[in-house]
C-alpha cells in the first residue's frame, strides 16, 4: 500500500485539550467487524450497495460492525468526477485485492475484516457473526472532545499483543452520514445520492511500537458544514497481510 508511515506516538495537541468535555469508548472483548464499501458516484451498480451499508445497522449493532465507505477514483473519467473520491481510498482497495491474492478491483466491492465478500446482500450477518465469535487481538480506545469550527480534537490509544504489534498497524477514520448528490453527468446523471459512513478524513498507518502501542493524539479537520450528529471516528488494527485485529467506532458526542 503506497502510504507514508507515521510514527507509533503522534502527537499534535495536548492531552488535556482532547479529553476536556469528550465521550470515550473502548473496544469489546470479541473481534468488531470492520466492514469496507470500495463505491463511486460514477458508477450505475454502487447506489444499491450504498443503501445496503447505510442501513446496517438497522440489523446489526454498531458492536458487531463498523462499515466505512470508501470512494474511488478511477471512475472520475467517464464523466462524474466523485468529490468523496481520493487516489488513496483506490490504492487501499488495490492493496487489500492483492492482499488476497486478486489483482481485479471493481465497483461496488465489500471487504469485511480485511477479505472480499461476494454476497454482501445476503452473506453478512454470517460474516459477521463468525468475526464475533473470535477474541479480539488488540484494544483500541477513542476519545472525542468537543467540536469547534471545523476542528475535531480526538485521541485514538491502541494496543496487541507482542507477535500482532510485530505486524499491526493503526488506522483512523472521520465518516460521515446523511450525504447527498445532484449527480449531473455520467451513469448516475440526473439522480441524487445518498451516502452514510463517507470517509472524510484518513490517517494511517500508525506502526505499532516495539511495545504493541501506537497513541494518536490530534485535530481532524471536519468539512465545512457538517453537522456534528452526522460525524462519528472509526479505528481499526490490521496487519500487513490484511487481518483486522480490533474495529472500533464512536460518533460524535451528542450526535
Amino acid at each position: 500500500m503506497k502510504s507514508q508511515f507515521l510514527t507509533a506516538a503522534l502527537c499534535v495537541l495536548p492531552l488535556s485539550a482532547v479529553i476536556a468535555q469528550t465521550c470515550s469508548k473502548q473496544s469489546p472483548a470479541h473481534t468488531v467487524a470492520l466492514l469496507e464499501l470500495y463505491t463511486s458516484e460514477g458508477c450505475s451498480s454502487c447506489p444499491p450497495a450504498d443503501k445496503f451499508v447505510g442501513g446496517v445497522h438497522r440489523a446489526l449493532t454498531i458492536d458487531q460492525v463498523v462499515p466505512l465507505a470508501l470512494h474511488v477514483d478511477y471512475w472520475d473519467y467517464i464523466g462524474w468526477k466523485d468529490v468523496f473520491a481520493r487516489r488513496a481510498f483506490t490504492e487501499r482497495q488495490r492493496w487489500l485485492s492483492n492482499a488476497g491474492g486478486s489483482r481485479t478491483v471493481y465497483t461496488p466491492e465489500i471487504f469485511v475484516a480485511g477479505q472480499e465478500l461476494r454476497n454482501w446482500s445476503g452473506g453478512l450477518p454470517a460474516a459477521v457473526k463468525r468475526i464475533n465469535e473470535h477474541p479480539a487481538q488488540a484494544d483500541i480506545g477513542i476519545a472525542l472532545g468537543k467540536l469547534a469550527g471545523n476542528s475535531l480534537p480526538i485521541e485514538v490509544n491502541a494496543r496487541a499483543a507482542q507477535d500482532a504489534a510485530q505486524r499491526g498497524k493503526l488506522f483512523v477514520a472521520l465518516y460521515e452520514n446523511g450525504l447527498a448528490t445532484e449527480v449531473k453527468a455520467g451513469e448516475n446523471g440526473g439522480a441524487t445520492l445518498r451516502h452514510d459512513y463517507v470517509v472524510r478524513e484518513w490517517v494511517g498507518p500508525i506502526a505499532l511500537g516495539g511495545d504493541g502501542k501506537a497513541r494518536l493524539s490530534r485535530a481532524l479537520s471536519v468539512p465545512l458544514g457538517a453537522a456534528a450528529r452526522n460525524l462519528g471516528v472509526a479505528a481499526f488494527v490490521q496487519s500487513d497481510q490484511g487481518e483486522v485485529l480490533q474495529a472500533l467506532a464512536l460518533p460524535l458526542c451528542g450526535g
